[in-house]
């Protein structure tokens, strides 16, 4: 008989699937599925609903025959075969930015980029600045300064520090009744946040190398866990970098809030926003209505070709 499951962990070729009464089986695909040409890695995904066979009810292992639909999904490009993608997480109703601007700092860049991956799959994104305890009074003006940045943009942001307790009530109650992809460089505090919120999940943290200033990973595979009743995260290994998957030059600038509101004020309807006359793009950006930083992420983007790095 088929059964209705979510997938609530991937570890490569195995899955765990929760079934309706909160039972664990270990799944693995039907053969069939390997052989589609699929343009991803990894054909199923931690949030992924799926029909599967009970194979064997001692050991708990099950045979996944079919993947429903997905209404989202996010990817990076695959770390070994930079054609295709990996797919993060799917079925999400938010994603979690986290960041942190010292130990380590996390680029504006990646950040802008990150959001320009979840505007492309209509992905609604938080921004939270974590480790605000360790930051000088220099540093709290900065990063007070980049939270205006994107605010003006349209996304929410917070100011957290798992340390001291600082918005932790607020990130809590960011995540109610959602299923949310948290993400961000390793060392930025995911782990510790959590554990802030919800003790019981006990997940494993490191320090911060402080000879590389880089954090250490903690999470091999991306995973699913229940903080409440119908309150979900997807806590995903630490990303060194998110690449841009199937993205023409000409979107692009849809994905940037400020830009898109502002495409149809160029004199040629084919602006690339580079060196075009007439662009209202570039004329925004010298007027500081849109940030210059900003405006580099989207040239970075641009000058990525497909954007597949």
């Amino acid at each position: 008989m088929a059964h209705q499951g979510l997938i609530i962990r991937s570890t490569g070729s195995w899955y765990d699937i929760r079934n309706a009464d909160g039972h664990i089986f270990q799944g693995r695909l039907k053969g069939k599925f390997k052989i589609k040409g699929l343009k991803f890695t990894n054909p199923i995904a931690v949030g992924d609903r799926v029909t599967f066979d009970v194979e064997d009810e001692v050991e708990n292992t099950a045979i996944i025959t079919d993947i429903a639909a997905r209404e989202n999904y996010i990817i990076r490009q695959s770390v070994h075969k930079t054609a295709q993608g990996h797919i993060l997480a799917a079925n999400l109703d938010q994603a979690v930015l986290l960041a942190t601007l010292a130990m380590p700092r996390t680029s504006l860049g990646f950040i802008d980029r990150f959001l320009v991956s979840a505007e492309s799959f209509r992905i609604p994104t938080t921004l939270v600045f974590n480790k605000a305890d360790i930051l000088s009074d220099e540093g709290l003006e900065f990063q007070q300064e980049i939270i205006e940045l994107y605010e003006r943009i349209g996304y929410q942001c917070l100011s957290t520090s798992a340390t001291d307790g600082e918005g932790v009530d607020a990130f809590r109650n960011l995540l109610d009744h959602k299923v949310t992809l948290l993400s961000g460089h390793s060392g930025v505090g995911k782990s510790s946040l959590v554990n802030a919120i919800s003790p019981d999940l006990n997940l494993r943290t490191n320090e911060v190398s402080t000879f590389a200033n880089k954090g250490v990973h903690t999470t091999t595979f991306a995973e699913m866990f229940e903080l409440a009743p119908d309150t979900y995260i997807i806590d995903t290994p630490g990303i060194k970098e998110l690449g841009l998957m199937n993205t023409s030059k000409e979107e692009i600038g849809h994905y940037f809030p400020e830009m898109r509101d502002r495409l149809n004020q160029c004199r040629f309807n084919n602006c690339l926003h580079l060196n075009e006359p007439g662009c209202a793009i570039k004329e925004a950006v010298a007027q500081n209505e849109i940030a210059e930083s900003r405006y580099m992420s989207y040239l970075s983007m641009m000058d990525g070709g497909d954007n597949r790095r």
